[in-house]
């Protein structure tokens, strides 16, 4: 049995997951990397959760945003409070402080911000400062700071410690992987990222492998950098969930008004944004969300979609966050071959900033999401399985294999290229991680699971490069490659 097997080789990453327990921990506005490492601090070898002592510990170290003026009236009172909370800590040249704010709790603009202490920011610097943002139990006290005749009261970080419960092994992790054929890894994936995957059943009640390839294609930018998806679907087939609830490294925007500063990169407090502090920056109902300054934006983004790089008046700044674009489509519309793109937003709807992604997603071919899609067994931990597929973007070592493997023409353009050969390193990592050289996989298994749906992915977004400008993109140099991989028989 799958599960038998799971609990055998991951041991101390298992957790068991059923539906009523996601449901009490949604109920609490507690995403799944946090809930899982709740299940497993409280409950016996069994599986067996003590609730009362959850509901305490939550009460205790986990606070809503309401909860935050009291905080601050203990504060002002002479007390030290404790809590777990988001942190992002920066420094101030002018001041020369080390300033944190808590983005859960309004920021600095909602009076969520104040000054970490020297000693806290000099122990913790390689953990604060090296991520733009961090998990924390964290020791606030209100404190008096600046000059005797100009004295403010500020908010202060007396002690942290990170919270980081799993040590991330990715020798062990690679290892672990050779016990599973491929059938079996992607259930486990599915299961590690909450959905059961015998859910995904075809028209006759047989396991549908094909729709739950469909269903991995959202994981890509989760394990390798700068990957760039659009993905149109109808309502209900858990896209927001996929992008919001199972890693803390990437942002959904959901409506509002977004701002060249608050995405990109804020002038003022020469400050990179969201794009500099995530794995990845995701747009749900990208209908409904409105551009300060579109045209700004879409250059700003053409630029970092190409390049890379986050451009201030007076700064440049490498990041590795892909752009996510998730949007609505009826039914009517549920075809590659027509405009599917119009209506996403004019930021993203013009050819050129188009052709900067790299694939697209048929979220039509994903089941709509029901409490059956729950997982339910064990599973291997949502935060560590997250935190995995984390550090796997820093290894680049996959990406020579898919070089070696690639059989390309000479002259094939390059933005097909780029996106091909990225989206193919990453179903590499998601599928076949042990893999360290192209000997370790079989020609017919990298084409099936790795090139061949990251050519289709391309392939769409360049139907609809196709449809929306012609012109442009019906000349010979820039017409889909035909790509093959070594040792294949055609």
């Amino acid at each position: 049995m799958l599960e038998d097997k799971i609990r055998e080789v991951f041991v101390d990453m298992v957790v068991l997951k059923n539906p009523e327990r996601s449901e009490y921990f949604s109920n609490l506005s507690i995403p799944s990397y946090m809930r899982d490492w709740l299940v497993m601090k409280f409950s016996d070898e069994d599986g067996i959760i003590d609730y009362d002592s959850v509901g305490r510990y939550i009460k205790r170290y986990i606070p809503g945003k309401e909860d935050f003026e009291q905080y601050k009236f203990q504060m002002v009172n002479g007390e030290t409070v404790q809590f777990l909370a988001r942190v992002r800590v920066t420094v101030d040249v002018k001041s020369g402080h080390t300033i944190f704010e808590l983005p859960d709790f309004g920021g600095a603009r909602g009076g969520a911000a104040g000054i970490v202490a020297y000693d806290v920011a000099d122990k913790w610097k390689d953990t604060l400062l090296k991520e733009s943002e961090n998990w924390g139990i964290l020791s606030l006290s209100w404190l008096m700071q600046g000059t005797e005749k100009n004295p403010k009261g500020t908010i202060t970080m007396v002690n942290y410690k990170p919270f980081c419960p799993y040590s991330v092994d990715l020798d062990f992790y690679r290892e672990a992987r050779k016990n599973f054929d491929i059938h079996e890894w992607i259930d486990v994936i599915i299961s590690a990222v909450d959905y059961n995957p015998d859910s995904y059943i075809d028209e006759h009640g047989e396991a549908d492998e094909t729709t739950k390839l469909f269903f991995l294609r959202r994981l890509l930018p989760f394990v390798e950098k700068r990957i760039n998806l659009i993905e149109l679907a109808p309502k209900g087939t858990g896209k927001s969930y996929v992008f919001e609830k199972i890693s803390k490294r990437g942002w959904l925007i959901s409506g509002g008004t977004v701002s060249r500063a608050s995405l990109i990169y804020d002038n003022a407090k020469k400050m990179g944004g969201l794009l500099t502090r995530f794995d990845y920056v995701g747009f749900d109902e990208v209908q409904s969300i409105t551009f300060d300054q579109p045209g700004q934006i879409q250059q700003a983004m053409k630029h970092y979609m190409e390049e890379g790089e986050i451009k201030g008046f007076d700064a440049m700044i490498r990041a590795h966050a892909g752009v996510i674009v998730l949007g609505n489509i009826n039914a009517e519309r549920f075809d590659v071959n027509k405009n599917m793109v119009e209506h996403i937003s004019t930021v993203f709807g013009e050819s050129a900033t188009l052709d900067r992604f790299h694939g697209f997603i048929p979220g039509w071919r994903i089941p709509a999401f029901s409490t059956g899609m729950i997982c339910k067994g064990w599973a291997i931990n949502t935060e560590y399985f997250a935190e995995v597929m984390h550090s796997l973007r820093e290894d680049i070592s996959y990406a020579a294999i898919v070089n070696e493997m690639i059989v390309a023409p000479p002259k094939a353009y390059k933005r097909h290229m780029t996106a091909i050969k990225r989206m193919t390193t990453a179903f590499l990592k998601l599928l076949f991680p042990h893999v360290r050289s192209s000997d370790d996989i079989s020609p017919d298994d990298f084409w099936k699971y790795c090139l061949k749906p990251a050519i289709e992915m391309r392939s769409d977004i360049y139907k609809q490069l196709c449809i929306i400008d012609p012109k442009e993109y019906t000349q010979a140099d820039k017409l889909m490659p035909n790509l093959s991989c070594k040792g294949m028989e055609l």
